[in-house]
């Protein structure tokens, strides 16, 4: 099987090469990342030299490169490929409507012109807006996107349902809690919250942190695609949790404890447009009918994230002042995917 893996450089698109890589060593895995902020070939050091893996540099929006890497005879697509960071959202909004919506048309018209076996799109359970203080987000709850970045995700997966309602295209759709675990770019929560509380820095909290998330080991996420991949009933949409909500807080809290820091470090800011206040997800159907659990619960998935940054300093150190981006010219060259 030949899978094209786009936004393979990116947090979880990475970790779900690797996890592949090693499940399935037959596979052949082709990785399109236009490596915009937050793609790292550094990421993905451990698949360099397999033979079953290729890295092309090139845009989901650009029709012609899509089309090349097609050519290669790609049967499954799995987009992961996407700006995903909200605050950045409320900035450029352009810049993700053209990405998330106007790439994922691009994949999808390469995909029907190849009579692609499966396309699975990684969705967000942002698209499905925000939750009160009881119930769950299920497969059936209507769309109610409240920030541009959640908006152009739910395009994008109204778009993967139109293909495959109006031509046939075997496709899924998954939607995600909020991920965590190595390789996660430094501007996101956990990250962010760990390398600034190694530093001694200020830990911004947006609003009063009561905000509530469930998180998901982003190696719990690899095997839900997984199962996806190979036994997800076409058309069909599936939810993927961890079980573990939290609210910021409480996630920043677990970790100022387990380092050892003090408290007096969290700074309160003004709270972002928008910011919903409660995601949770039920994941039964999954469950049901593919058989998923998530295999870490927060504690333990939370103590190994921060033991990975820890071991790992020069990675998001390297983010930090831009150097990560040096590295797709040292290892391919300047014009190497052009």
């Amino acid at each position: 099987m030949k899978l094209l893996v786009t936004g393979g450089a990116g947090f979880i698109g990475s970790n779900f090469i690797l996890y592949m890589l090693k499940k399935y060593p037959e596979y052949q895995i082709v990785n399109l990342d236009a490596l915009t902020y937050a793609g790292n070939l550094e990421n993905l050091k451990e698949a360099e030299g397999n033979s079953q893996y290729q890295f092309i540099k090139a845009d989901i929006a650009d029709g012609m490169a899509v089309a090349k890497v097609f050519d290669q005879g790609i049967d499954v697509v799995v987009n992961f490929a996407a700006e995903s960071h909200v605050d950045r959202s409320i900035l450029e909004p352009d810049v993700f409507v053209r990405t998330n919506v106007m790439g994922t048309q691009v994949l999808l018209d390469a995909a029907k012109a190849n009579q692609v076996k499966k396309f699975v799109q990684v969705s967000t359970d942002e698209v499905y807006g925000s939750l009160g203080e009881t119930g769950l987000f299920t497969e059936d709850t209507p769309l109610a996107s409240n920030s541009p970045y959640s908006a152009s995700k739910a395009g994008a997966d109204l778009l993967v349902r139109a293909y495959h309602e109006t031509f046939g295209l075997p496709v899924n759709i998954t939607r995600c809690s909020n991920n965590y675990g190595p390789y996660q770019f430094p501007e996101k929560l956990i990250p962010l919250i760990v390398a600034n509380a190694l530093e001694d820095k200020s830990l911004p909290v947006y609003g009063d942190g009561q905000n509530i998330r469930d998180w998901l080991y982003v190696e719990d996420h690899c095997s839900a695609i997984d199962l996806v991949i190979h036994k997800g009933k076409n058309g069909e949409v599936y939810n993927i949790g961890g079980n573990n909500e939290r609210t910021n807080l409480a996630i920043i809290k677990t970790i100022l404890e387990n380092l050892d820091k003090s408290e007096e470090l969290i700074t309160f800011v003004k709270d972002r447009p928008g910011h919903d206040r409660r995601y949770g997800i039920d994941a039964a159907k999954i469950t049901s009918e593919l058989g998923w659990q998530p295999q870490y619960h927060f504690e333990s998935g939370i103590k190994e994230t921060i033991e990975w940054y820890l071991q790992n300093k020069n990675w998001w150190e390297n983010i930090r002042t831009g150097e990560y981006k040096d590295y797709y010219t040292k290892q391919y060259g300047s014009a190497a995917g052009e």
